[in-house]
């Protein structure tokens, strides 16, 4: 975790022991990067608080608080203290667009070829709410520009919208099917439909799986032709197997270093 304490619109690292920089209004500003749900007095929070004169426990407290819903993820975190009455204000930043996908999807990380891959299907309400939750970030003059943005985000992580590829459905946005509910702001799915995309999050996974072992079969059968690792990791790259099976079956053999 880093810790920096801000001055102005600058940031400045500090260490634990130093006293905390003071800006010309009389408040201090400690801005720390924390797993939403889980602050904790210990370092560097805790010892970063104590000179303020804060009660730390609050504070602790209140963060925990306001990030309870994101937990898993790292959220920013800005601890505004005033020198004089020891209040303080805690603003919560958002954790990137990418987190919060992955969080709605159930999902630890994104299609490692997000071309061929397919790892979840979000409903178009949880592209609004995440478009919502990074409204202030998002460039999008409107709730459907916004929302395009979440979706080209999807795009690149293999994650698919209400059955349809991140293309088809930036088309689908574009010719209002989603109309209604954008500009209504519906972020709530039923229990159908959280029960329906599970099962769909399942079969996604078991094709992935599946798909996966076709791969595996495939680059053995090509490694097993060649005695060249460099000749085969090609054959295995034209076949159209992902690089990270290759890299695991074939590792790329390190060059040596010419004698000095």
């Amino acid at each position: 975790m880093t810790l920096w304490v801000s001055l102005r619109s600058k940031r400045i690292p500090q260490s634990l022991n130093d006293n905390l920089c003071k800006d010309y209004m009389g408040k201090q500003t400690i801005e720390v990067l924390i797993e939403g749900g889980k602050a904790t007095a210990a370092p560097p929070l805790g010892p970063a608080l104590g000179p303020a004169g804060v009660n730390i426990g609050q504070v602790v407290s209140e963060i925990n608080k306001k990030t309870a819903d994101l937990k898993g993820m790292q959220v920013p975190v800005k601890v505004i203290i005033d020198d004089s009455t020891k209040d303080f204000t805690i603003e919560i930043g958002t954790p990137p667009a990418a987190a919060l996908i992955k969080k709605e999807a159930g999902i630890a990380k994104g299609a490692a070829n997000p071309l061929t891959d397919k790892v979840a299907d979000l409903k178009i309400e949880q592209i609004i709410k995440v478009a919502k939750m990074k409204e202030d970030a998002l460039l999008g003059a409107n709730n459907k520009s916004r929302a395009k943005e979440i979706v080209g985000t999807c795009q690149s992580m293999g994650i698919m919208i209400e059955g349809m590829s991140a293309t088809d459905a930036l088309k689908a946005i574009d010719e209002g099917r989603f109309d209604e509910k954008i500009i209504s702001g519906k972020t709530e799915l039923t229990a159908e439909e959280l029960k329906a995309q599970e099962e769909e999050q399942k079969k996604l996974q078991e094709d992935l799986e599946l798909k996966r072992a076709e791969y595996e079969t495939k680059a053995k059968d090509i490694l097993s032709k060649f005695k060249d690792n460099r000749k085969a990791r090609k054959a295995m790259e034209e076949a159209g197997i992902p690089m990270p099976i290759i890299n695991e079956l074939a590792p790329e053999e390190k060059k040596e270093e010419a004698p000095k």
